[in-house]
């Protein structure tokens, strides 16, 4: 259970309050700070994923935890920047990106007690929205426009990723209930 890509999924979690705190300390650079920590849990992700397979160190344990602190990490980070930037236009895409991901997380729970996962496996649409949205909630949560007069526009960046992130969230999501439907609907033909 103590395998190294475990260890680096549990830093993951035990990195939220962490960044949660210093984002909103009282302090110049809490926002960029709280960024670069999220900044970095978004790398651990790729890595411990990376290095499980590499090390042929997959557990049970590994495989539940690592959805579970993406899920936590990225709903934690999506509720502080519809805080930070009370506005409508960040509010949409920050609630279609969460009801997707605890839809799809049902969904695959669902579908693995069943027995057939495989049909709502991750997608690279999948993987292209989390990429979207991993570089959005960065450029959002750095709140940068520019640094030392050089115009970085992170910020206007971070919200055209956002709703690229959402249009790709709502799609995978059609995907894995189209994929899912003929398991889900096997019922209801023998009920009508």
């Amino acid at each position: 259970m103590w395998t190294v890509p475990n260890l680096i999924t549990l830093f993951r979690v035990i990195l939220i309050p962490v960044f949660v705190g210093v984002y909103f300390l009282d302090w110049r650079w809490a926002h960029e700070a709280g960024a670069v920590i999220f900044w970095l849990a978004a790398i651990t992700d790729w890595f411990d994923g990376y290095l499980a397979r590499k090390l042929e160190q997959s557990t049970p344990f590994g495989a539940f935890l690592d959805p579970v602190a993406d899920k936590l990490i990225v709903g934690a980070a999506l509720l502080m920047i519809t805080h930070s930037y009370g506005s409508l236009w960040i509010t949409i895409p920050a609630i279609a990106l969460l009801v997707r991901e605890i839809y799809v997380s049902a969904l695959r729970e669902w579908m693995g007690q069943n027995g057939v996962r495989e049909a709502v496996k991750v997608s690279f649409i999948g993987k292209a929205k989390t990429t979207a949205q991993m570089l959005a909630i960065i450029g959002l949560l750095s709140g940068l426009e520019s640094f030392m007069g050089i115009p970085l526009y992170w910020v206007t960046l971070g919200h055209i990723l956002l709703y690229i992130a959402a249009v790709l969230s709502i799609w995978s999501m059609i995907i894995y209930s189209r994929a899912a439907w003929p398991h889900l609907s096997a019922g209801l033909k023998d009920k009508i």
